[in-house]
């Protein structure tokens, strides 16, 4: 065992759960592992959904700014592939990625209906309610498919994989973010760093796992990429305040006037910046809090 972790974000539950670390493979991961059942209650149904009105609009503008090293990263992998197929997105959530890629054939994958509707009501995204396994596509259909800190909550992230792989077309693209275990911050902080987010992690990846196992599915790593503008500073941010965070406060139902939550973001918006140059340093050193690859399958 590595240490012990509670949710310390969301504060969905009060358990604690161990982080272990294989002897042989050195894969860390949580353990025991919820059963799917006890799984979903660690998943608020609104969790990433932006407020309503003038605080929400802003909060999705800075979504669309911050996203913009996903977007590139998935431009570069359309122009290496074959660019007749669909894009993919698991996990879509609202369908902020698809909506502004300029590509005419689009789908979005999520587990929930809610954020499937939105993102066809708002970014006129369309989806399907099912995971990449049983997705309503056929074998060699897809150009590129994007799975952005997806992997690291699946109890079989191989069969994703492995399912990937066959929906792919020969020159298709696999595009993948997970934290990244072999970071700074998580030598610095341990427990707390906020890549851990017990209980919904499952697995933690060092860039070597991540890249085992796809070479395992059939794929071989064309590019990597450490920094991510939209997740490694705020993720620090997160790490060091937790309770600054405003998603967490907005699922922890924390009460707080107007006033309070102009200052806390301004707070944690503050942090966030500040975690800039300490990040952007970090992944230059090939050791980001994040890893972004883009794969291939094997010739």
């Amino acid at each position: 065992m590595l240490f012990q972790a509670t949710d310390r974000l969301y504060h969905t539950t009060d358990k604690i759960f161990q982080i272990v670390e294989c002897k042989q493979c050195r894969l860390i991961r949580l353990e025991p592992r919820p059963r799917p059942k006890e799984l979903k209650r660690y998943y608020p149904d609104t969790y990433w959904f932006a407020p309503e009105g003038a605080a929400g609009r802003l909060e999705e503008a800075y979504r669309r700014f911050v996203l913009r090293d996903h977007v590139a990263f998935v431009r570069q992998a359309l122009a290496h592939s074959d660019g007749e197929g669909y894009v993919v997105d698991v996990g879509c959530g609202n369908g902020l990625l698809l909506s502004v890629l300029p590509w005419p054939k689009i789908l979005g994958l999520d587990s929930s209906r809610e954020a499937l509707a939105i993102a066809w009501r708002q970014n006129g995204v369309p989806g399907a309610c099912a995971d990449l396994v049983s997705a309503p596509l056929a074998p060699e259909s897809c150009s590129v498919l994007t799975m952005f800190h997806v992997l690291e909550h699946l109890f079989n992230p191989v069969e994703y994989l492995q399912a990937a792989h066959k929906l792919l077309k020969p020159e298709g693209r696999l595009v993948v973010q997970v934290p990244n275990a072999s970071c700074w911050q998580f030598m610095l902080f341990a427990e707390k760093w906020n890549g851990i987010d017990a209980p919904r992690h499952l697995f933690n990846y060092r860039q070597r796992d991540l890249e085992n196992m796809l070479e395992f599915c059939g794929f071989e790593v064309v590019r990597r990429k450490h920094f991510s503008l939209r997740d490694n500073p705020a993720g620090l941010a997160t790490t060091i305040v937790p309770g600054l965070d405003p998603m967490a406060r907005r699922v922890r139902r924390v009460q707080e006037s107007s006033l309070v939550r102009l200052l806390k973001d301004a707070v944690y918006a503050g942090l966030t910046l500040a975690a800039v140059p300490f990040t952007l340093i970090e992944a230059a050193c090939g050791a980001g809090s994040s890893i972004m690859i883009e794969a291939r399958k094997k010739r």
